[in-house]
């Protein structure tokens, strides 16, 4: 079991928590990931590690309500416990001094590309960052983006905070201006990713995306997470999760990414039924069945 020691929402929906976690607090890397298991008969998901404290023993996750799983764990506070989370898992970000490179994170991406952007800057390179989201409230690690930054660029959707627009507004401004550009970090959502990735290769930038969106289990064995890389089969999970995002076939990683949508949603629907039904039963009665090969359903 692993105690959570703090827990907190960033933003509607978008949950920290500090765990207690001292063997993977040592060994976690930039770029790496965490599965987490609520309860005995619960889904295993995967989840990026945004920050850990060897000395504390502890590590931080942000986690935003999106399924059945990440409901029933954003429902969880300090004190409570977390049956499994194993990890780190993954390669770690390939960190090095490449010059200037521009880290860009939209919305819950942000806490995934804060590790990576923080070490980069240790590295010694200039780093610029550029954070999107859809409105003001789910802007998320202001602060901490803007501490490991030489410069922070902030955009919404609907103009509710900072500039209007998305963040490959931002960054094809810092192209057209001249600004040398060594190499790009983007992690969000795919479509992002693509979007970042198309631009980029126009302007031979290399650049490198987290596919952490397409994972299930987070251990190869699923295959859920197979994604074409260069025209190869890759895993996401234990080949990455970052690639060169100018090999990646985004358009057959948006096609398995949406493999799941009805059983996600349907998934979603019985757990709020259940909770509807009978609001005070305990986690572990409200797990809903999920058919054979439809394991990512439930998060």
């Amino acid at each position: 079991m692993f105690k959570i020691i703090h827990a907190e929402f960033l933003a509607p929906g978008v949950k920290r928590f500090v765990i207690e976690a001292p063997r993977i607090a040592r060994k976690q890397r930039p770029g790496q990931f965490v599965i987490l298991r609520i309860y005995e008969e619960g889904e295993r998901i995967p989840v990026t590690i945004e920050n850990s404290d060897p000395e504390r023993g502890t590590v931080n996750i942000v986690v935003q309500s999106a399924g059945k799983t990440t409901q029933l764990l954003n429902s969880l506070n300090a004190g409570d416990q977390i049956l499994d989370v194993v990890g780190p898992l993954g390669k770690p970000s390939e960190i090095a001094n490449y010059g200037t490179v521009v880290v860009v994170g939209g919305g819950v991406g942000t806490a995934m590309a804060y590790p990576t952007a923080a070490a980069l800057k240790r590295a010694g390179n200039r780093v610029i960052s550029i954070v999107g989201a859809r409105n003001k409230e789910l802007v998320i690690l202001e602060p901490e983006m803007r501490a490991v930054s030489d410069a922070l660029m902030i955009t919404t959707d609907d103009g509710s905070y900072a500039d209007k627009g998305f963040v490959t507004d931002k960054l094809r401004q810092l192209i057209e201006n001249g600004t040398r550009i060594d190499m790009v970090v983007a992690v969000g959502p795919i479509v992002m990713m693509r979007a970042v990735a198309e631009m980029t290769r126009r302007e031979n930038i290399h650049t490198v995306v987290s596919l952490n969106p397409i994972m299930i289990d987070g251990t190869g064995m699923c295959g859920g997470c197979r994604v074409l890389i260069d025209g190869k089969s890759e895993f996401a999970c234990v080949d990455g999760p970052e690639f060169d995002a100018h090999k990646v076939d985004f358009a057959v990683l948006v096609q398995r990414n949406s493999m799941y949508r009805d059983a996600e949603q349907r998934s979603l629907a019985e757990y709020h039924r259940c909770r509807t039904e009978s609001p005070t039963r305990e986690v572990e009665n409200a797990v809903v069945a999920v058919p054979p090969g439809q394991q990512g359903a439930q998060r």
